[in-house]
């Protein structure tokens, strides 16, 4: 009896695993397509490539600040409805509204797109990683959640070869692209009707005296203040590269930038980028194991990366060759968002786990429209150029990381059995 019922438990892992990792792969399937099909769709829309930049970061800021508020509201439904209530209802939404955006031919119609899916995107990763956190011993847990983060990576592999990043293989028409991943999504749902909830939420859900997705709970208590912003400060500089460096280079690392003989192209250096960002997930993740630490872990990861980063100002603009190496770089030594995201769902109780699980990474993926609006108001007003505007805006990433890494606590192997009082 007792082998038939822990089968049971692996096969609801394995599924459990598997389907969070498959919905995170569409997940950053689409959040990395806009970057890398921004610019060929508003020119089909009629936009000059002058008028591209502009408008190409003002549907990537309403996409970030959809998920912002997207990661609060599938946070509370998590806490108050269960994981699973997360997994299907925002994989619905944003695989809607990727169909559509196949079809928009306004700038008005494709924000509305951007807003909407930012919102359905919010909810995967945290869905899917508090439940494979719930379910998996504590011991092992953080190669789970590693396996669905760095997988889930190759999401924007895929992206970037639809958008024409590998030579020889063409590009996608814009729309097409678009209607991939709204099937890919809804593909998903019948593959999601035999994972099990988690036994933790049920226990906690039965408790009724405990307030449960208490979004304003988190910032009741200094201490429990202090934890969230640590954890989301962690993860800041994983966005300031992949979102500014990467996503943002033909900008940045055009002619008026970094010198290069011409413009590097986003969907080439988010594939690079994203290629070795899986590479980098698992080996964070294996090494956190290793050494029993996810703080350590972090802190090597972070480190390199601002080494890359220093890289990529002083060399990648000497060549493509160059650029793209410092893309593969970013995308290896940001790897830590696999520790990172086990870390979040790890810092607080059951009754909160899934709204700072799902509100964190959106927070720091929402924060690229803090940091591009800071990057531009060091252009305008402290005249800046546009790397230094870029560095600037580098120094105070990493700044507020390594900060917020000294204020985490160590969460490898703790009892995720209880709820915040």
């Amino acid at each position: 009896m007792m082998r038939e019922v822990s089968g049971a438990t692996r096969r609801a892992v394995s599924l459990a695993v598997l389907v969070a990792a498959l919905g995170y792969f569409v997940d950053i399937y689409d959040l990395i397509l806009f970057g890398a099909v921004r610019g060929p769709s508003l020119q089909a829309l009629g936009f000059s490539p002058a008028d591209v930049q502009d408008k190409g970061i003002l549907l990537l800021q309403l996409q970030m600040g959809g998920m912002l508020v997207g990661g609060i509201l599938w946070g509370i439904i998590g806490d108050r409805r269960g994981r699973l209530s997360v997994l299907f209802g925002s994989i619905i939404l944003y695989s809607i509204a990727n169909l559509v955006n196949g079809t928009v031919d306004t700038l008005t119609g494709y924000a509305i797109c951007r807003v909407i899916a930012g919102i359905g995107l919010a909810g995967e990763l945290g869905a899917g990683i508090t439940l494979v956190s719930e379910l998996m011993d504590k011991e092992r847990r953080g190669l789970g959640t590693t396996i669905v983060a760095a997988t889930g990576i190759l999401g924007g592999v895929v992206a970037g070869i639809v958008g024409g990043a590998v030579p020889g293989i063409p590009a996608v028409d814009w729309r097409t692209a678009y209607y991939i991943g709204g099937g890919m999504g809804l593909g998903l749902l019948a593959l999601r009707i035999g994972v099990a909830e988690s036994g933790m939420f049920k226990t906690a859900a039965e408790n009724t005296q405990v307030s449960r997705g208490n979004f304003f709970k988190l910032f009741s208590d200094r201490k429990r203040l202090v934890r969230y912003a640590a954890v989301i400060g962690v993860g800041v500089p994983i966005w300031y590269g992949i979102g500014m460096l990467v996503m943002l280079g033909k900008e940045i690392g055009g002619p008026a930038g970094l010198g290069l003989p011409s413009e590097p192209r986003p969907a080439t250096g988010l594939f690079y980028c994203y290629a070795a960002g899986s590479i980098g997930g698992f080996i964070a993740g294996l090494l956190s194991h290793r050494l029993r630490s996810r703080r350590r872990a972090i802190a090597i990861f972070m480190t390199g990366s601002a080494a890359v980063t220093v890289f990529y100002f002083l060399f990648g603009g000497s060549s493509f060759t160059a650029f793209y190496a410092a893309c593969a770089g970013i995308g290896l030594s940001t790897g830590y968002w696999a520790v990172f995201v086990s870390a979040a769902a790890e810092q607080f109780g059951t009754n909160l786990r899934a709204t700072v699980a799902t509100t964190t990474p959106n927070f720091v993926r929402g924060s690229l429209a803090l940091l591009t609006g800071v990057y531009g108001l060091f252009q305008r007003y402290a005249g800046l150029s546009i790397v230094g505007a870029a560095i600037a805006v580098g120094v105070l990433a990493f700044g507020v990381g390594f900060a917020g890494l000294a204020k985490m606590r160590e969460t490898f192997a703790v009892d995720l059995d209880y709820v915040e009082e």
